[in-house]
């Protein structure tokens, strides 16, 4: 009787207070609609124009780390699937000062990213109501996606099924139109016509040196910034253990035919001396053949992608919050769990950082909020090295016999995981070598970091003080206990009482 309630149980609620909502296939687009968003449909066009073709390396360098990240993660999750995903991992596997730093960061890139997306979401909607204050726009859609987020996960799951659904048909109606143009070598006006040659033949594969590829390297590995969430959907997965390692195989191959087969196409149909970042890329593409509706379908593709990542940012923000707050490494209130298994009091926080920002875009340039992805991309850098890192632990107390390894494997592992981490570590030395708002973020590591050590060092310090507290209240009971039971067996009236 109780085996067969047991299956029930466990999709109603896990051990930590989440609800088991999230079913295959909302995992599964999750999955690979989180490694699609602006980063390719809008991004792709200004990297295109400074690169060039060389692009397509760029994307497929940082796709082969993405690979290695996600199979980390992968034999992480199937270790222990939790909603605290890298946190819990980085506390387990490292020390608990990693696992606040680390969370830390990520909201950081979050917030961050959601600042710049919810004002990316006002200008993409002016395009059809020019008139309407953009502040209103970001407002009413961050207030829909908070009720969406507090109301159930469920919830969540689905709107964010339909999201990659959209953004999912998108890339594949291109690849499809795109293989078309250039097998046909379909004239594409101006003289122009599709052909594998237009990928070398305006300057080479590097056109711009190797130098500016090198410099592409941060903003590409933003682009592919959020394939870690189903990491984080792991605790509130139904058959978390049968269904992650299908859903994260599922972003592996994807990377290569969205990411890098679209770069690789859009260079193939123009030449890379056509596109701008002014506009996106495949907007550019279907103008060229007099597809009048093609920017107002990009754009609702586009906005659609912008909504995506304010939700998922929401969502997870929440989660790592909360992880934080049970170790008290974050304030108490961002960890209180609503009766629908919702982790409101974080995804209310994030909500009010985005907030900020939709009222700060009235009054702060254009460039800070270059800086803002600059800096999350920090966050993102962050949240793939602990991952790698993660996996080198855990292999090494499998082999020592302390664990049982999970059968789905980093492969490779450890010289793969040291291979992505030096490979990290080389971008992030690169920011600083750039002349753009990268520079910037780069500046702001020591910032970052003395505000991180700051913070654990108070953080510990009041953990440490609760710890001694808690200690002195269990001693002081167990000495009360000693002393009764002392007094017991010293009291002759008890002693004497007759039996029966």
């Amino acid at each position: 009787m109780s085996s067969s309630i047991k299956p029930e149980l466990d999709d109603i609620e896990s051990n930590d207070g989440y609800a088991k909502s999230l079913s295959k296939r909302q995992v599964q687009m999750i999955a690979i609609g989180g490694a699609i968003g602006v980063g390719l449909f809008l991004g792709a066009g200004g990297r295109l124009a400074s690169a060039g073709p060389a692009l397509i390396l760029s994307y497929a360098v940082c796709g082969i780390v993405a690979f290695f990240v996600m199979r980390a993660l992968g034999e992480l999750v199937m270790h222990r699937p939790a909603s605290g995903s890298f946190v819990e991992y980085a506390r387990e596997f490292i020390g608990p000062w990693a696992g606040f730093t680390s969370g830390w960061l990520y909201w950081v890139n979050w917030a961050m990213t959601g600042i710049a997306e919810i004002t990316a979401v006002a200008i993409y909607v002016s395009l059809w109501a020019p008139d309407f204050p953009r502040w209103a726009t970001a407002l009413i859609t961050l207030v829909v996606l908070l009720g969406v987020n507090l109301l159930s996960v469920k919830l969540f799951g689905e709107l964010e099924f339909w999201f990659s659904v959209i953004k999912v048909t998108a890339i594949v109606v291109f690849l499809f139109v795109g293989i078309s143009l250039v097998i046909t070598n379909a004239d594409m006006g101006g003289g122009v016509t599709a052909s594998i040659s237009n990928v070398a033949g305006h300057g080479g594969l590097f056109p711009a040196g190797f130098g500016v590829v090198f410099m592409t390297f941060q903003a590409v590995i933003f682009a592919y910034s959020a394939i870690e969430m189903v990491g984080i959907a792991a605790g509130e997965t139904k058959d978390a253990k049968s269904v992650l390692p299908k859903a994260i195989n599922g972003v592996v191959y994807r990377i290569g035919i969205f990411y890098v087969g679209s770069v690789l196409l859009l260079t193939m149909v123009l030449p890379w001396t056509l596109y701008s970042a002014e506009t996106s890329p495949f907007v550019t593409v279907f103008s060229r053949l007099g597809f009048e509706p093609a920017g107002h379908i990009m754009n609702l593709v586009v906005l659609t992608a912008a909504m995506s990542s304010c939700n998922s940012g929401l969502y997870s923000t929440g989660r790592i919050l909360r992880s934080l707050a049970d170790k008290r490494e974050a304030p108490s209130f961002v960890g209180r769990m609503s009766a629908r298994h919702v982790p409101y009091g974080g995804v209310i926080f994030t909500a009010v950082v985005y907030v900020l920002g939709v009222f700060m875009n009235a009054y702060v340039p254009h460039e800070a909020f270059d800086i803002a992805t600059s800096v999350a991309s920090l966050g993102v850098i962050a949240t793939w090295i602990t991952l790698l890192y993660c996996q080198i632990k855990l292999k090494q107390k499998a082999d020592a016999g302390q664990i049982e390894r999970p059968s789905y494997r980093m492969p490779g592992a450890p010289i793969t995981n040291w291979i992505g981490i030096g490979f990290l570590v080389l971008v992030v030395g690169s920011m600083g070598f750039s002349s753009g708002p990268e520079k910037v973020a780069f500046y702001l590591i020591p910032v970052l970091a003395v505000v991180l050590f700051v913070g654990w060092k108070l953080v510990s310090a009041r953990q440490a003080k609760a710890a001694s507290l808690m200690s002195s209240a269990e001693d002081a009971i167990s000495a009360e206990q000693a002393l009764a039971a002392s007094s017991k067996r010293n009291d002759p009236d008890e002693e004497n009482q007759p039996v029966g």
